[in-house]
């Protein structure tokens, strides 16, 4: 589904927006996706991460139990939000509450392996770092596309986006 069939979903416009979205397969994949992440992470540090964990050194243990944390806390929003559209999809939840700004995803900071913050530690947790950022990011981008449109025109650079900013700020 391209970015052009997501529109924004506020105000009296926010019928039938996320349903071709949430009926789709891309949303069926990633949802099985995220949650078979979600699982997989749970396994990791609940065994054998603990035990990878009280054989680091003690620089690499404290990189551990920080990234443990901001995995937990990312998967957990990743969870959320594929949720909240299950719960639209399921009739659960309409479109105007799943709207809100606190089901809104927080954007993607640069990942992890970027900033070095994996070195010395178990190649699983990194492998497990880099999915979830992974994942993070592309839920991000979705989550601007089908609730923030014009935020990721601008985001993208796109100088029709931009105009058609203009235009909504100062009118045409």
């Amino acid at each position: 589904m391209g970015t052009g069939q997501l529109h924004s979903i506020t105000g009296d416009d926010s019928e039938n927006k996320i349903a071709p979205f949430v009926t789709s397969k891309v949303f069926n994949n990633l949802f099985a996706t995220g949650m078979e992440l979600v699982e997989e992470t749970a396994l990791y540090l609940d065994e054998d991460g603990k035990h990878a964990a009280r054989t680091l050194p003690r620089e690499a243990a404290l990189a551990y139990a920080g990234l443990s944390m901001r995995l937990t806390t990312r998967l957990m929003q990743i969870a959320s939000w594929l949720l909240v559209l299950r719960a639209v999809r399921d009739n659960e939840m309409s479109e105007a509450e799943a709207s809100d700004e606190k089901y809104r995803i927080g954007a993607a900071e640069g990942g992890a392996l970027s900033r070095g913050l994996t070195a010395g530690l178990p190649e699983r947790m990194t492998a497990l770092v880099e999915d979830t950022d992974t994942l993070f990011g592309r839920i991000a981008r979705l989550d601007r596309e089908i609730f923030r449109p014009d935020d990721v025109r601008s985001v993208d650079g796109d100088a029709k986006g931009q105009l058609a900013a203009l235009h909504n700020a100062f009118g045409s």
